[in-house]
C-alpha cells in the first residue's frame, strides 16, 4: 500500500508542474481563437446591417454574450474599420 501511495505521489508530482508551466500557453491560446470568433461574428454582423458594429451592439443583438472578455481576463476591442483586438 505504502509503495502504490509513494507511485501515485511521485506522478502528482511530476503532473503539476507541467500543468501550471503550460496554462499562460493554454491562455495565449484561448484568446487568439476568442478572437477569431468575435471577428466572425462582426463579419456577420456586416453582412446583416451593412455597418460596422461596436461590441456593445454586438451584445444587444445577440452575436456576442455579455461582456465578452478572452479566458485571461482580457477585455476585447473593435476599432473604427472592424478590427478586433485584445
Amino acid at each position: 500500500m505504502m509503495i502504490v501511495l509513494l507511485i501515485i505521489t511521485i506522478l502528482v508530482l511530476i503532473a503539476i508542474p507541467n500543468v501550471t508551466k503550460h496554462s499562460k500557453s493554454i491562455d495565449e491560446k484561448g484568446c487568439a481563437a476568442y478572437i477569431k470568433m468575435v471577428e466572425g461574428q462582426v463579419q456577420a454582423y456586416k453582412m446583416d446591417k451593412k455597418s460596422i458594429p461596436s461590441l456593445s451592439s454586438l451584445e444587444t443583438e445577440g452575436y456576442l454574450p455579455e461582456t465578452p472578455t478572452c479566458p485571461d481576463g482580457t477585455a476585447i476591442t473593435i476599432d473604427a474599420d472592424g478590427k478586433v483586438g485584445s
